[in-house]
């Protein structure tokens, strides 16, 4: 399993942190499968010039995911947990993006809200290097949204 056993637990913990107006310490809440890490670093390789190779282990702090999907999006901390479980699970498969570092869990999940979303999770891959930072999570096909 990529994500540790305390993962929502240190999650949650950084989010409390957040909302009290506090800044968060980094929380490594998991890591990326030798697939997802094999995949991402040879996309690095091939980049011109190269880029140097990430590790495994994923680091969390959750200032920007608080800001755009609780305060921003209205979802509830247990629905960002529900969606970084499901885009950080071993069944999600990197995502081929110029811009951005993705992993996607491709098989559908119940929300809470009555949609099937496939997450996906946006991995900040240079400013914590060589350690991936998890930085946003969005829920893929969630027509129908929270309420504010």
């Amino acid at each position: 399993m990529p994500l540790y056993w305390n993962a929502a637990d240190l999650i949650r913990a950084n989010f409390e942190e957040i909302a009290r107006g506090n800044k968060p310490k980094g929380a490594e809440i998991g890591r990326l499968t030798g697939k997802q890490l094999a995949d991402i670093n040879q996309l690095r390789a091939a980049h011109v010039p190269p880029l140097p190779p990430m590790v495994a282990e994923v680091i969390f702090y959750g200032r920007h995911m608080y800001a755009s999907r609780v305060v921003r999006d209205g979802y509830t901390v247990d629905d960002v947990v529900d969606q970084i479980v499901s885009a950080m699970g071993s069944a999600a498969v990197f995502a081929n993006n110029p811009k951005m570092t993705i992993l996607q869990n491709r098989t559908g999940r119940a929300d809470r809200y009555g949609n099937i979303v496939r997450d996906l999770a946006v991995l900040e891959c240079t400013v914590r290097h060589p350690r991936p930072e998890l930085f946003s999570v969005m829920p893929k096909g969630d027509a129908i949204r929270p309420k504010k």
